[in-house]
C-alpha cells in the first residue's frame, strides 16, 4: 500500500461524499480512482455501464439486470 498525495481541497470532497455515501474516506477515494479509470479505458460507456461492469466482475447477479433509462420518453414517442 502506498501513500497518495492529493489537494487538500479534493480531500475535503472525498470527505463529504463518503459520508453521503456510506463510505470510508478511503473507500470512496478508491471508488473515484477506479471509476476514472473505467472512464478513460472505456470512453464510450456511460456511469450505468461502467457500474455494471463492476458489479459484474463482483459477479454480482443483479447486475444482468438492464436498467430502463429513458423508457418513459421512448414510450412517449412510440
Amino acid at each position: 500500500m502506498g501513500i497518495v498525495k492529493i489537494a487538500d481541497e479534493l480531500h475535503e470532497e472525498i470527505r463529504k461524499a463518503s459520508g453521503a455515501m456510506s463510505r470510508s474516506i478511503n473507500a470512496q477515494a478508491e471508488f473515484w480512482l477506479k471509476m476514472g479509470m473505467l472512464a478513460e479505458l472505456h470512453p464510450t460507456h456511460n456511469y450505468q455501464q461502467l457500474l455494471q461492469m463492476l458489479m459484474r466482475q463482483a459477479d454480482v447477479k443483479a447486475a444482468d439486470v438492464k436498467v430502463m433509462t429513458g423508457s418513459m420518453n421512448e414510450r412517449r414517442t412510440a
